[in-house]
């Protein structure tokens, strides 16, 4: 792995490149760049949410995925190296089940809306979209592993049921429920 920051502003960004973990200088702009930004700000918007309250094995999945952020992020910042393993997919895979198995099954869209642990879920789940957008750009223009394609795809369905939990979430004893989306087709139907 590259050399690690011992100070941050070194200034050799200013003429618009930056360096990869392997020493090389890219673009700013360019499509690995921008993937690895994409992570790092589903990243950022993970650590927002974890400043909300939330159900404890919640919590502890977030942290997790935080850290296999992290090695997706350095596995994209050194071409042809490999952070994250394929177990870290399994463990996706895992929660998924898990979470989904006591909720209720979705009659319509839902809005993402609710609790704002709730809603932040939901940001992460648009950024995990985006992450993932730019990483199938650059694996078409450039060889990648597939864990971190399907990482982060299987990262937003997660986001998407961890919000459905986190709308359920009281610490009041009461029960939430999602929001939902007011569908004309629907209502059309209910009424006759």
């Amino acid at each position: 792995m590259g050399k690690r920051l011992t100070q941050i502003a070194t200034r050799t960004g200013d003429n618009g490149t930056t360096g990869l973990g392997d020493n090389t200088r890219v673009s700013k702009n360019s499509l690995r760049v921008h993937a690895m930004g994409d992570v790092d700000e589903l990243n950022s918007h993970i650590g927002l949410l974890l400043c909300e309250d939330m159900p404890a094995a919640v919590r502890e999945l977030l942290v997790e995925i935080q850290h296999q952020l992290f090695n997706l992020g350095g596995e994209l910042s050194i071409p042809g190296f490999e952070l994250l393993k394929p177990e870290a997919l399994l463990a996706l895979d895992q929660a998924l089940a898990e979470h989904n198995e006591n909720l209720p099954r979705l009659q319509e869209f839902i809005l993402p809306a609710g609790t704002r642990a709730a809603a932040q879920a939901h940001v992460c789940r648009t950024v995990a979209r985006r992450a993932e957008r730019a990483v199938v750009a650059l694996g078409s223009e450039e060889t990648l592993k597939e864990t971190p394609r399907q990482y982060l795809n299987r990262l937003s369905d997660l986001m998407f049921v961890l919000a459905r939990v986190l709308n359920r979430y009281r610490t009041d004893g009461t029960v939430g429920d999602d929001v939902y989306w007011k569908s004309e087709k629907l209502a059309r139907s209910q009424a006759q």
